[in-house]
């Protein structure tokens, strides 16, 4: 009885858009989280009258938190196939319940005004920890439901653009609650964001499946090393490590973590910048600035035939130097004094956010070429560290933003319980509020820029180390290279070809 109840979850079904749509809408929360955490809880925690030191430290000590429990969660789902628990409702899917469940109950609960920091640090690391349990599961549903490379993409493809969607809406609320001076408006855009975020975590719940545990599958699992808490540590440290004798994807994490961190540091401090750099603004300004998010929708769509057409280099310089264009705007419109500054500082903020849908497009479309540079180096098949060194790392940057941002804020003198408030911020602070939200995200992409121009790993390049691989593992011989392949192997890897293929796979 209990068995025909729980039985959809090991039920596959077709895989279509619409099904495709069902799986992604958890990305609306994972999208949409991460601009709250960038975009409003830093600029929400001032406004309860906390300094900005202590404002980026919730975010900064509650994202550390999270990346060592992502580090290891993984593996427990994993396993989780041997509980009752996890035969019944699936080593996934139990934790993509009890992580909706638990969000339900815990979310809102930040919104709710606090005097005492520890407060916000306390329910953001349980936040965090909460929304980890449910994405990383739900993270391997594509493997879990399909071994079809297409109808995986269909699946993984729509988390793009849902992503993209969650961020929109994360901001459209708050404008809208703002632009009616609700005192309570970050209290009830919370309840609303619970609201989205767990429907659509529940139909992403209900509209996938998993691999049946079939004797076969159970088989393959245990055969799987099983190791002590000490032994998965220090193999996974060890995992993280190798990946950085990888050339391209030391270049690549750069790029990603430079470019990224610079977006959080706009993202931050954008809302400190209208409010107090610009007098008499409405309140929902910033918020509306940061809606136009939509825009990053349409150069999304655009960059996916740009990246085929001119290659990750040229998307990486278009969309680095169009944001630097438009940070030098917003600090030209704050010094040049320019009266009702709405409209202008909109058509700057459209600019930006085509600019940031190219931004974080970018790194994972390139992504897919890296496990194929380690191949030719290790003979081994290991995306899945790939992709976890850089989940690891960006979570670890993530909040860095902020808490860089709050103590320069506190270094200049900015008091979060006077100067939020419109006209009772001295031009001092202005210049120096401005002059911080200038020069972090200018610095770390012009970083990145400078990085992206050596760049060398692109559609032509694979072709290359990929015809090679191919030629390798049907028996071709290592002293029949070609100079041109050599010299393109060698730039992408960063070692002589003479140590790559190695005899035998590295696991």
């Amino acid at each position: 009885m209990m068995e025909k109840k729980t039985n959809w979850v090991y039920t596959p079904k077709e895989i279509t858009v619409k099904r495709g749509i069902g799986f992604g809408l958890t990305d609306l929360m994972g999208g949409g989280w991460n601009n709250i955490v960038s975009g409003v809880i830093f600029v929400f925690v001032m406004s309860q009258g906390i300094s900005p030191a202590l404002a980026g430290a919730v975010t900064g000590i509650g994202r550390i938190f999270d990346a060592l429990f992502s580090l290891f969660f993984g593996a427990i789902t994993d396993g989780f196939y041997r509980t009752k628990l996890g035969r019944k409702f699936g080593r996934r899917h139990f934790f993509i319940l009890l992580g909706g469940i638990l969000f339900m109950v815990v979310f809102p609960l930040f919104w709710v005004k606090a005097t005492n920091w520890i407060y916000y640090l306390i329910v953001y690391i349980a936040i965090e920890l909460i929304i980890a349990m449910i994405l990383i599961p739900w993270e391997t549903l594509p493997t879990e439901m399909t071994t079809d490379y297409r109808l995986r993409t269909v699946l993984s493809g729509s988390r793009m653009f849902i992503s993209a969607t969650g961020t929109a809406i994360v901001f459209l609320v708050l404008a809208a609650l703002k632009h009616t001076n609700n005192p309570n408006a970050y209290l009830i855009t919370g309840i609303i964001w619970t609201i989205i975020f767990v429907l659509a975590i529940f139909i992403s719940y209900r509209s996938t499946w998993e691999r049946p545990l079939t004797p076969e599958f159970i088989k393959e699992l245990e055969s799987r090393p099983k190791l002590s808490i000490t032994e998965f540590m220090s193999k996974t440290v060890k995992d993280y490590f190798s990946t950085f004798k990888n050339k391209s994807f030391r270049k690549h994490l750069a790029i990603y973590l430079l470019s990224f961190t610079g977006k959080d540091f706009y993202s931050t401090l954008l809302p400190t910048f209208i409010v107090c750099a610009f007098q008499g603004v409405s309140a929902d300004l910033p918020w509306t600035l940061q809606a136009l998010s939509i825009f990053g929708i349409l150069s999304t769509l655009a960059a996916a035939k740009l990246m085929i057409t001119h290659g990750p280099r040229f998307l990486y310089s278009l969309s680095y130097i169009t944001i630097l264009i438009t940070m030098i705007g917003y600090t030209l419109t704050w010094f040049l004094h320019i009266k009702n500054p709405i409209v202008i500082l909109i058509i700057i903020s459209v600019f930006y956010q085509l600019a940031r849908g190219i931004l974080e497009f970018t790194p994972w479309n390139v992504f897919p070429f890296i496990p194929d540079v380690d191949r030719i180096m290790t003979r081994g098949d290991r995306a899945g560290i790939y992709a976890a060194v850089m989940t690891f790392f960006r979570k670890s940057t993530g909040a860095v933003a902020s808490w860089i941002a709050g103590i320069l804020l506190a270094e200049i003198g900015f008091n979060s319980k006077t100067m939020l408030a419109f006209g009772s911020t001295p031009h001092g602070i202005q210049a120096g509020i401005t002059v911080i939200f200038f020069i972090g995200p200018v610095a770390l992409i012009v970083w990145a820029l400078i990085l992206a121009g050596k760049f060398k790993l692109n559609k032509q390049t694979h072709a290359v180390l990929k015809a090679e691989i191919e030629r390798l593992e049907n028996g071709g011989s290592k002293k029949d290279v070609t100079p041109e392949t050599k010299a393109v192997v060698e730039e992408l890897t960063g070692h002589p070809y003479e140590k790559l293929w190695p005899d035998e796979p590295e696991i």
